[in-house]
């Protein structure tokens, strides 16, 4: 578990900072517009010099008078210069689009007017091709939904766990506070409810929960018949953990803000830098339960890892709800099934930590 955990939590680490870069990225974007600008300048000018070249070598041959040809290389020389122009203007909307939302643009952009499946480097002279070459790109290109209503997203949560026991105080819990801990990890699918209104979102999808406890004052859980009680161990112990593994189906519905776009092929609500609140509840089912203890006897260090009922719950419900922005958010879930069956002080598992929607 403790592999797996590292390897999650690098996981997640290099997902925020993947998610971190991706903020910054615009600025890369207009970095490259702007080389794009001098390139447009160069592609211009070179597709005049061979329109002029073509012109001239139609004159040596006279096929045109020198007043056509003059007359041919000053409509060639502004069409370029229009052709810069309008191509610039083109790239600096786009640098002033990008830069003034941050990166967060849904609209379909090009480098520049020359189409992306296809590239034309051609000479036309009287409005006519004179000569031309099509370069044809090998890639492909998804066709856009326009209203797309359901997103999904990669939940990872990780925090501090307990139990609330009846006629007992979180501070007298015999559960180590901060030794107790959860991991969760599933996949969660988020629905507009309404069709013109994303303020009210619908989640939905299913996760992995681990939830452990770590007994204090050098107990660990015995199970005697129905009952399951902690006793005190013979020996000193290094660590005692009772670790249980459920698949749960969470439902949430989400309320907040939201940044509306629209252009001619799409509309998009995005959730960048938005506060949003979940309220709902979870239920599945108790996949395994297992303790775990650490200690030395007689100068041996001994490691137990004890798989068996413990008489807990084999089925979870409870109710969970969450509030932060965009994909960070305080995360709280509280089991409303008791952990033990049949037990005479019902205890009941609550998870406080940090969720990330990636």
């Amino acid at each position: 578990m403790r592999k797996i955990t590292t390897l999650l939590v690098g996981l997640l680490l290099a997902l925020l900072a993947q998610q971190l870069q991706a903020q910054e990225d615009y600025k890369e974007r207009i970095k490259v517009l702007k080389e794009q600008k001098e390139k447009i300048t160069r592609q211009e000018k070179e597709a005049l010099k061979i329109e002029v070249q073509a012109i001239n070598k139609r004159l040596d041959q006279g096929t045109l008078t020198e007043e056509k040809a003059k007359i041919l290389k000053e409509e060639a020389a502004k069409k370029r210069a229009m052709n810069i122009e309008n191509r610039i203007a083109i790239i600096d909307n786009q640098i002033a689009l990008i830069d003034r939302n941050e990166g967060e643009v849904f609209s379909d952009m090009e480098n520049d007017t020359i189409p992306e499946d296809q590239v034309r480097i051609g000479i036309d002279i009287g409005g006519k091709p004179f000569e031309e070459f099509i370069f044809r790109s090998k890639g492909w290109r998804q066709d856009v939904k326009y209203d797309r209503r359901t997103y999904s997203d990669f939940v990872l949560a990780i925090g501090l766990n307990n139990a609330i026991i009846d006629g007992q105080s979180l501070d007298e819990s015999p559960y180590k506070i901060g030794g107790s801990r959860f991991f969760e990890m599933g996949w969660q699918w988020r629905t507009r409810v309404f069709r013109k209104s994303n303020w009210l979102r619908f989640n939905y999808g299913f996760s992995f929960q681990f939830n452990g406890l770590k007994p204090d004052d050098n107990q660990y859980f015995v199970q005697n018949g129905d009952q399951t009680e902690l006793q005190e161990f013979d020996v000193e112990l290094d660590k005692a953990k009772l670790r249980m593994d459920n698949l749960v189906f969470p439902v949430h519905f989400e309320f907040g803000p939201s940044r509306y776009y629209e252009s001619e092929k799409k509309i998009r609500y995005s959730l960048h830098r938005q506060f949003r609140v979940g309220i709902g509840g979870y239920g599945g089912f108790n996949l395994g339960t297992r303790q775990k203890l650490k200690y030395t006897r007689d100068g041996e260090r001994v490691k137990d890892k004890l798989k068996r009922d413990y008489n807990t719950s084999d089925l979870i419900y409870g109710l969970s709800a969450y509030a932060g922005v965009e994909g960070v958010l305080l995360y709280v879930k509280y089991d409303l099934n008791p952990i033990f069956k049949d037990a005479e002080v019902e205890q009941r598992n609550i998870s406080l930590g940090l969720r990330f929607d990636l």
